[in-house]
């Protein structure tokens, strides 16, 4: 059967963008005289947007950053992301076939992250993925992750209303949210969950985008 709707995650699932999170959080906290992060520190950080990013990178170097900073610094952050948002960004394997692979047969793609909207749009042009997606909803949106509004008017700007659709992702925010939406949830086993991927509770743990297409045929026919 052709014509779902495949709707992604994006950080952690599609792409491994932690190096420049990481640049870019590390140049901020320098401004700031505090510690830098590992890479696997980042990793632990992101996933539910900049301002949870701000607030948890605070609180991994010290004291929390008093509320009436956390805007502030997540605008300084957000400039330092655009200045390289993809530099060492990395996209996963198999990712481009797939993508391509699933538009071939009929289904179309969106992307719903809690990375900001803006900074989503740039990172996918800089690494040639934009154009296989029928709509992109950053986290600006008002009901983003875990509320699965946020997917669900994804599905609606993708124009695909009514097709059978699930949505993939890397972390327990992916899964409640898709969980929220109604629909049946796919998780990777890489990216950046803070958990066992196999706790996440997904319908379906892949451990390759490889076998992905023909677990949206067994869940969607």
């Amino acid at each position: 059967m052709s014509g779902r709707a495949i709707v992604f995650d994006l950080d952690g699932t599609l792409i491994d963008s932690a190096p420049d999170v990481r640049a870019a959080i590390n140049l901020l906290l320098a401004e700031e005289g505090r510690p830098q992060l590992s890479l696997p520190q980042v990793q632990d950080l992101v996933g539910e947007g900049a301002t949870a990013l701000i607030e948890r990178a605070w609180a991994a170097t010290g004291t929390a950053a008093a509320p009436d900073r956390v805007g502030p610094l997540v605008e300084r952050y957000l400039a330092h992301y655009r200045a390289c948002p993809a530099g060492h960004t990395l996209v996963y394997d198999g990712v481009a076939e797939l993508l391509e692979g699933l538009r071939a047969r009929g289904d179309l793609l969106g992307i719903c992250t809690n990375k900001p909207h803006r900074m989503t749009e740039i990172v996918l042009e800089a690494l040639d993925l934009s154009r296989h997606f029928a709509a992109v909803l950053g986290g600006d949106f008002p009901r983003r992750k875990p509320d699965g509004e946020h997917i669900l008017e994804t599905i609606r700007r993708m124009g695909a209303e009514g097709r059978p659709a699930l949505y993939v992702g890397d972390s327990i925010t992916d899964v409640r949210a898709a969980r929220n939406a109604g629909l049946p949830v796919v998780a990777v086993d890489w990216g950046y969950a803070r958990m066992a991927p196999a706790d996440l509770g997904a319908d379906r743990l892949i451990s390759s985008l490889a076998q992905l297409p023909a677990v949206i045929e067994e869940m969607l026919s």
